[in-house]
């Protein structure tokens, strides 16, 4: 038995070591270690390259502190850069302006346009209810009104949050939408595959992370026998999310299968180092009308089938009805631009995706719901932004789940003045971290929250990976958004808002639940914790932005 044991973990360990992650980890290194010696031994060996460098560090420096992005983002690489020219500089060049190609940014940004396109030219519009006897007198294309119009008329501070979102990240707000909200993975689980056992015409999938195991497992036999039938089966997952998951060229296998897939940005080692703009969505959508998002990738942890910390709390959210229409365009765009083929984004094409293609009825009434995205390639912080007004809206309490607390100084400001002005804002975030520097860093933001009056929990049971924002009994988001950097400035990532649905208050319940599971951190529990754990805090609070 100790033997077996023994085998078995020595097996893993050297799998591990040995596997596509320690390849890509080492291949990045020694990018890394050629260019920065590069550019080190060249100013050793040549002074006027040297100056030259410091010149050009310094424009860069200039550059970095006039660009539209965050404060601390700037910071952070300025003191790098300033501090340590020559390896400052090669690490920027590198790092901090990894984008994609020109040409690859500026073929995304045409395709986005055009699903935005899609997405306005199918502004959803509702009955407008008036009373009995102003019916005979009003017009019915008076009463045919946009949906963002009614929601206006009901609530306009809410008409304001979702006419954001309308016009500047092009997403509609709908009714005729019904709303399931999912209080961990594995009842998300369930409904998923009785989703996909259903479906007729199509699947989409786009998910982060994919491991082998029940859930993968479960699913992939289902997208096997589906596309044995004929169903429209495809699946984009991100590489690097999955590095330490699955083999490379792992597409490869589930094509034979009949199964459509599509790799976002893979990493060729010596070739490409770009590895900061990834697509961490969660996204699954059957024949148009039924839809999937929340924290939950398709791996065996999510469901508790694999314990790696403790209890895994994560949330998810079904969408039914007109709304599903975001995210079947959402993943239309993200498989254009990968394919470089824009021809299902044509009007006439993508109605053969449409919600109602395949449905006889309307779903029922319940609320407004809007999927939404968050995309690297512009400037505007989407999911952030969303948060920033849900707060700044809040009337009586704000709650929120997280995984990791690493804000930057407009979502700290938000959260201490709603705190301040009497709001009860509650914070839950993992007891048992996924990571433990990560877990350092968010602690570290705990001790200024507190103290404006924020109430911060930490998860007694395990990790929480939810990333979940309610106010008020009216509004939640759910999604695959996280408060860090990179979740806010650097992925492709979706979200749900919901105003008056059902899956607020089913929200709300699950969140009242999880705090009784959870331990309040005081402001003097933060105080005793040792001083190097302190000044590593210090540190990596100058870093966060590059984490």
């Amino acid at each position: 038995m100790f033997l077996t044991k023994f085998l078995t973990r020595f097996y893993k360990i050297i799998k591990r070591l040995f596997g596509r992650a320690f390849f890509v980890i080492m291949s990045a290194l020694i990018q890394i270690l050629w260019f920065t010696l590069f550019i080190y031994v060249l100013g050793q060996r040549y002074p006027f390259f040297a100056g030259f460098i410091r010149t050009v560090s310094l424009i860069a420096v200039l550059y970095i502190v006039n660009r539209r992005v965050n404060p601390a983002y700037k910071l952070a690489w300025s003191l790098l850069i300033l501090s340590l020219p020559l390896v400052g500089f090669a690490l920027y060049l590198m790092f901090g302006r990894s984008r994609f190609q020109k040409q690859t940014k500026e073929q995304m940004e045409r395709i986005e346009d055009q699903s935005y396109e899609l997405l306005e030219m199918t502004t959803p519009h509702d009955v407008h209810e008036v009373s009995e006897e102003d019916q005979q007198n009003t017009d019915e294309s008076v009463r045919q009104l946009p949906v963002i119009d009614l929601l206006h008329m009901q609530d306009e501070r809410m008409g304001r949050q979702s006419e954001y979102l309308s016009r500047v990240a092009h997403y509609p707000v709908y009714r005729n939408t019904g709303t399931k909200y999912y209080p961990d993975g594995e009842s998300l689980f369930i409904d998923m595959v009785e989703a996909l056992q259903e479906a007729k015409h199509f699947i989409f999938l786009e998910y982060f992370i994919i491991d082998n195991g029940e859930m993968w497992g479960t699913v992939l036999d289902i997208l096997e026998q589906k596309a044995s039938e004929g169903v429209d089966v495809r699946l984009i997952y991100d590489d690097v999310g999955c590095v330490n998951t699955l083999p490379a060229r792992f597409y490869k296998q589930l094509r034979e299968r009949g199964i459509k897939c599509q790799v976002f940005n893979p990493f060729r080692p010596f070739i490409s180092i770009v590895l900061n703009n990834r697509d961490h969505r969660k996204i699954m959508v059957v024949d148009g009308h039924t839809g999937f998002t929340g924290g939950i990738n398709l791996a065996d942890e999510y469901i508790n089938k694999k314990m790696r910390f403790g209890h895994w709390k994560d949330t998810g959210v079904r969408i039914k009805g007109d709304a599903v229409w975001n995210f079947t365009v959402m993943f239309l765009q993200m498989w254009c631009s990968i394919t470089n083929d824009t021809r299902e984004l044509d009007p006439g094409s993508a109605k053969a995706f449409s919600p109602d293609r395949y449905t006889e009825h309307k779903e029922p009434d319940d609320g407004y719901v809007q999927p939404y995205g968050d995309s690297p390639l512009d400037e505007e912080t989407v999911g952030e932004n969303v948060y920033l007004q849900m707060i700044a809206h809040a009337k009586k309490y704000i709650y929120i789940f997280t995984p990791y607390l690493i804000i930057d100084n407009e979502m700290m400001t938000a959260l201490c003045l709603a705190a301040k002005s009497g709001l009860d804002v509650r914070i839950v975030t993992p007891g048992i971290p996924d990571k433990r520097i990560v877990f350092w860093l968010s602690r570290s933001y705990y001790a200024q929250l507190i103290q404006s009056g924020v109430k911060i929990y930490e998860y007694n049971p395990g990790f929480i990976h939810a990333k979940s924002f309610l106010c008020d009994d009216e509004v939640a988001a759910v999604g695959t958004i996280n408060l860090d950097y990179r979740s806010l400035y650097l992925h492709f990532e979706c979200s749900v808002w919901m105003y008056d649905s059902h899956a607020v208050m089913e929200l709300k319940e699950d969140m009242l639940q999880t705090l009784e599971m959870s331990t309040q951190i005081t402001l003097a529990e933060v105080g005793s914790w040792k001083l190097p754990v302190r000044m590593m805090q210090s540190l990596l609070r100058l870093m966060a932005p590059m984490l």
